[in-house]
């Protein structure tokens, strides 16, 4: 699997795209993958503050309900309200119309502390041989 090399990455499979003063945050092609088909999206309010690595929502799939951490801190500015109605374009496409949320980005240094595509694709090979 390609990763988008625009994006950071959670060893807890969420990504991040800077996106002019803001960052876009999803989870993985690799996430929603091993998730299976998501029926349902808890995200946050706009306004919440997040914390890096701190939970903020779930998805929820056929097989399980699976928490989802901030990659870095900031700012909830606007939440994806299509996924709503229509969860399954996480699994459709996860690193484009599946992004969950828009936040400020609190502090750009943590990003300096997130794997970049090819770190993350090792990470994820590494996982499923282990």
């Amino acid at each position: 699997m390609e990763y988008p090399e625009d994006c950071k990455y959670t060893k807890e499979h969420e990504w991040v795209r800077i996106v002019g003063d803001n960052a876009e945050v999803g989870i993985t092609h690799h996430a929603q993958d091993q998730l299976g088909d998501v029926v349902f999206v808890e995200l946050p309010s706009v306004g919440t503050k997040l914390q890096a690595g701190g939970a903020f929502g779930a998805v929820e799939s056929v097989k399980a309900v699976s928490d989802i951490y901030a990659p870095i801190s900031g700012d909830v500015v606007e939440v994806n309200d299509e996924l709503v109605d229509a969860p399954e374009r996480i699994n459709d496409d996860p690193h484009e119309q599946g992004w969950l949320l828009r936040m400020t980005v609190a502090d750009r240094r943590e990003l300096a502390t997130l794997l970049d595509a090819r770190q993350y694709a090792e990470y994820v090979a590494a996982e499923v041989e282990g």
